[in-house]
């Protein structure tokens, strides 16, 4: 959080905002979890669930944002008090675009308890990767909470294992599907929900990041590890 002002109202403004984006995370994160048990137990009430509080998510974001625009407005913040309500913005967005991969989860999974898919496809494999990405989105928001770079640096090396595991279900499917052509259409499925949580991760570094952009007032996207633990020192 930033350093106290002369305008204690100023304060209280920040601390709302930054309260309502972490209510905002931990509603995703909840989403998340619901989502993937829903994908391990084909649970239709569960993802109907998730689908239900998509609109939540985003009403959360449009709410987020008024309060943004307003206190810029109001307040004319400047320097790293500018940048934290810049980079709350790109939080909220991360968060919503996450929300969106955790709904595209919801209905594929609906889909295939509706189609009947297989269930000898590795369905509950996804756990690892999904368990890690909600470890990354839940670590992202305690990191933003404290201000923390240090762990910003853990969520975004965090990141690196989930597009592994991407990658190794990915090479299991291929298998699938070239042993058992029957296989393809619900093999394609399970790649586009594996996908859906890659990106989840991909949202976690992304508000790590925006930490980093606050504490240090860089902006260390696309940049090399090394630059960013050096710029972390």
């Amino acid at each position: 959080m930033s350093d106290k002002h002369l305008s204690s109202q100023f304060d209280a403004d920040l601390n709302t905002v930054s309260t309502r984006v972490l209510e905002m995370g931990g509603l995703v994160e909840s989403q998340l979890h619901q989502a993937l048990y829903a994908l391990v137990h084909l649970s239709l009430e569960t993802a109907n669930q998730v689908i239900e509080n998509e609109n939540r998510v985003n009403q959360m974001e449009r709410e987020i944002d008024h309060d943004i625009t307003s206190t810029i407005a109001r307040r004319q913040p400047t320097a790293r008090d500018l940048r934290f309500l810049m980079a709350i913005s790109r939080t909220t967005s991360n968060l919503e675009r996450a929300g969106d991969e955790v709904a595209k989860v919801a209905r594929m999974v609906k889909s295939i308890i509706e189609n009947g898919s297989p269930r000898s496809l590795p369905t509950s494999e996804l756990r690892v990767a999904a368990d890690l990405a909600a470890t990354l989105m839940r670590k992202s928001l305690d990191a933003f909470a404290r201000l923390d770079t240090a762990m910003a640096i853990e969520i975004i090396k965090g990141d690196d294992e989930v597009d592994l595991e991407y990658d190794g279900f990915l090479r299991k499917l291929i298998t699938y599907m070239m042993e058992d052509p029957r296989k393809i259409s619900p093999s394609l499925d399970l790649l586009f929900l594996a996908k859906a949580i890659e990106r989840v991760g991909d949202h976690a570094k992304n508000i790590a990041e925006s930490i980093i952009y606050i504490v240090k007032g860089e902006d260390v996207r696309h940049t090399p590890m090394a630059t960013v633990e050096r710029l972390v020192k």
